[in-house]
């Protein structure tokens, strides 16, 4: 059986689908499951059993012979969460039972880190684990994401295999239901549907024109993909970038939803909120060399087909139902 927590969630239900569509259908969905929007992302998946999350440790304990991998995906994900007692109970904590309870059992892992344990990118984006320690995130829940990794690569007993994915900035079908955490993507495809036009952050730092500060906009499909890579390769433990490696700026991607939607370009430029400003990001890139040197060779999307895939197979599609 192979595990998948945060099972109903945005990157959770797209693996559980990557994973059915690969023949691997005994699987043990982990989540609170007591909100239905979420809950939609699983129609039609193949799943052996739900686990509700507050359990799933003790019926880990009592299933571990039958369990061949764990994707651990879930985690407190909203960015502005400033309860750091919470943060830590569901991010830090709990990746930490899962892991012990991992090398206890001898079941490989992987689980989601994030490149928000990178704040403001001073040391760059390399996924050296030599430098992992002095990073500084600019929110409680980066830090409750950075805290973990620490601890992890400090860990004396360790999984037989187990790798911790720093994702980047991930869009792609089954996000509809996170509201202002959603990708820009999203917001972008519903702003234009809308009012036919989209509006988007000034720049309030001189090197970077409006509208072209950068993001690495990586498509969940891809993130998947790399998900069902390391499942198979189960060598190689470490933490991991995982973005398309490749900067590309915000008037791009919105260009690219104007295209999918074969409407005119109409960009406005807001002020950016004063209370956001001191740590906005102007750039974010993720050096996927580390992973490529260890046998990954897939090509990532290009932002033009990633979005394009997404807003004409799937958001399109979607409002309409």
């Amino acid at each position: 059986m192979i595990i998948v927590t945060g099972a109903a969630g945005f990157i959770g239900s797209y693996l559980i689908q990557s994973l059915n569509q690969d023949n691997f259908n005994a699987i043990i969905a982990v989540d609170k499951f007591d909100d239905d929007e979420k809950n939609k992302n699983l129609v039609g998946s193949k799943i052996k059993e739900k686990v509700d999350r507050d359990i799933f440790l003790s019926w880990l304990d009592k299933n571990y012979e039958t369990v061949e991998f764990i994707f651990h995906i879930g985690a407190r994900t909203d960015t502005t969460e400033l309860d750091t007692s919470l943060l830590n109970k569901l991010n830090t904590q709990y990746t930490k039972d899962i892991w012990t309870r991992c090398c206890k059992y001898q079941i490989p892992l992987v689980y989601a880190s994030s490149a928000a344990t990178y704040g403001l990118g001073e040391m760059g984006y390399d996924d050296n684990e030599q430098q992992i320690s002095k990073l500084k995130p600019l929110n409680p829940y980066g830090q409750s994401k950075q805290d973990f990794d620490v601890w992890a690569l400090d860990q004396k007993e360790k999984p037989f295999f187990w790798a911790g994915l720093k994702f980047f900035n991930v869009y792609g079908p089954n996000e509809y239901h996170k509201g202002r955490m959603a990708s820009v993507i999203w917001h972008a495809y519903n702003q234009i549907k809308k009012t036919g036009k989209m509006k988007l952050f000034k720049s309030h730092n001189a090197a970077y024109k409006d509208g072209e500060q950068m993001r690495d906009f990586v498509y969940v499909k891809d993130v998947a993909e790399v998900c069902m890579f390391l499942m198979h390769h189960r060598k190689n433990s470490g933490i991991y970038n995982l973005g398309s490696g490749k900067a590309r700026t915000f008037l791009d991607l919105t260009k690219a939803v104007f295209k999918a939607l074969n409407k005119p370009e109409d960009i406005e430029f807001i002020e950016t909120p004063a209370d956001i400003r001191d740590k906005y990001q102007y750039f974010t890139e993720a050096n996927m060399e580390k992973l490529r040197k260890i046998g990954y060779s897939t090509t990532f999307s290009s932002l033009e087909t990633g979005v394009n895939d997404y807003v004409q197979r799937y958001l399109i599609s979607y409002s309409k139902t």
